[in-house]
C-alpha cells in the first residue's frame, strides 16, 4: 500500500515512547518532510520523550502523560479537540497507544501489518505498511513513510539544541578531547553489564589517552551503577550522572569520540549524532534493536543464549529471559571492538 500526499494537508504521528524509538522515528519523520515540505505535522508524544525532541523543527507536539493514568486519554482527547487529520500513523503496538488512538480522528489510519500488530492495534486502522520478515525498529518505522509515498528512505537526524546546551557539552569535552562517555544503565537492571567490568574499559581507555565520562539519568538504579563502576575502576572518573537534561546530554554525545551502552536510549541518541557506538546486547536481536549504523560494533552474546532457549525457528523480535545474561559478555571483546574504533 502507498499513499500520495501531495494534495494532502495534515498528518499525525502516534509515538509515545520510548527514548531509543522517537530517535528512531525523527529519520522517519524527516525523510517525510525532506518530500512533503508543507505538510503539517502533529506528533502524539511522551512526556519524557518530548522534552529531547521539543525544538524539533516542523513539528507540533501533543504531549501524552502516562502517568495521569485513566485521565491521560481525556486529556488527550480535549488536546485534539476539533483537529481532524488526513492521515494517521499509529506507529506504537502497546494497549495504551490503541486506546490513545480512539482521540485521533483520521480518514487514513495506517498501522504495522498484520503480523506486527498486536495489542488490538488492527482494531483502530484501515490501512498497514508492507509486511517485512526481519527489520530494524528504524527500517520498520521507515516503512511508514514508504506506505505515504516517500521514496528517499535514507536515515538522517537533525534535532536541534539549544545554544547554551551545546556551550555546556563544548565546556565538558572541549574539541580535541579523546573522550569515551559510558552510559551504563539500561532500563531493566538484567540487562545491564557489571560495573568491574564497565571499569575494566574505561581504564584501557585511558590507558590510550581518554577521558571516560559516566552519564545517564537520575533514576536510582543509574545513580547506584555509576558508583558502583567508580568503586571499581583503579582510576577517578568522570561522574555526570543524574547531572544533564536530555538535550543536554544528547550534546555531550556529539562531542564524545566513543560511546558504551547497552540496550538504553543514548545508544540511539548517540546514532543520532554520529558518534561511534559499541552496543552490549544479551537480551535482545541486536539486528533489530542496535544502534542503527554502529551494528558492527556491537559485542552480543544473543544468538548463543537464544539458541539455547528456543529450539526450531526463532521469532525475530524474540527476547531472552534471564537474569545473568549480560555476565557473558567478556572484557576482551569489548576492548577489541574499542581498538578497532581507534584504526
Amino acid at each position: 500500500m502507498s499513499l500520495k500526499l501531495d494534495n494532502i494537508d495534515s498528518l499525525c504521528l502516534l509515538r509515545l515512547s520510548a527514548i531509543g524509538d522517537v530517535c528512531h522515528a525523527v529519520a522517519m519523520v524527516q525523510a517525510i518532510q525532506r518530500q512533503y515540505p508543507k505538510l503539517k505535522i502533529t506528533w502524539v508524544i511522551g512526556k519524557i520523550e518530548y522534552q529531547l525532541l521539543k525544538h524539533l523543527d516542523g513539528v507540533e507536539f501533543v504531549i501524552f502523560d502516562k502517568s495521569l493514568g485513566w485521565r491521560s486519554y481525556f486529556k488527550l482527547r480535549r488536546d485534539l479537540v476539533g483537529k481532524k487529520f488526513d492521515v494517521l500513523l499509529h506507529m506504537q503496538v502497546a494497549l495504551r497507544a490503541t486506546i490513545a488512538s480512539l482521540a485521533i480522528s483520521a480518514k487514513v489510519r495506517i498501522g504495522f501489518d498484520r503480523a506486527r500488530a498486536k495489542e488490538g492495534q488492527w482494531l483502530v486502522t484501515n490501512k498497514s505498511v508492507e509486511p517485512l520478515a526481519t527489520p530494524h525498529v528504524l527500517e520498520g518505522f521507515m516503512g511508514f513513510a514508504k506506505a505515504i509515498g516517500v521514496t528517499d528512505l535514507t536515515p538522517s537526524w537533525e534535532i536541534p539544541v539549544p545554544l547554551a546546551d551545546t556551550e555546556f557539552a563544548k565546556k565538558m569535552i572541549p574539541g580535541g578531547d579523546k573522550t569515551l562517555v559510558i552510559c551504563a544503565a539500561a532500563s531493566k537492571a538484567e540487562r545491564n553489564w557489571l560495573p568491574e567490568r564497565y571499569a575494566a574499559v574505561a581504564e584501557h581507555a585511558i590507558s590510550q589517552g581518554f577521558r571516560v565520562i559516566l552519564c545517564g539519568g537520575p533514576v536510582p538504579l543509574e545513580l547506584e551503577l555509576a558508583k558502583r563502576i567508580e568503586q571499581a575502576c583503579a582510576v577517578p572518573l568522570e561522574n555526570q550522572v543524574g547531572k544533564t537534561s536530555l538535550t543536554q546530554l544528547l550534546a555531550v554525545l556529539k562531542q564524545a569520540s566513543i560511546v558504551l551502552a547497552p540496550d538504553t536510549g543514548p545508544a540511539h541518541m548517540a546514532v543520532t549524532q554520529g558518534t561511534p557506538v559499541i552496543g552490549l546486547y544479551a537480551h535482545s536481536n541486536p539486528r533489530r534493536t542496535g544502534p542503527y549504523t554502529c551494528l558492527d560494533s556491537v559485542v552480543s552474546v544473543y544468538d548463543e543464549v537464544i539458541a539455547k532457549q528456543k529450539e526450531g525457528d526463532v521469532p525475530w523480535g524474540a527476547r531472552v529471559k534471564g537474569t545473568e545474561l549480560m555476565s557473558l559478555i567478556q572484557i576482551d571483546e569489548v576492548v577489541s571492538n574499542f581498538d578497532s574504533l581507534l584504526l
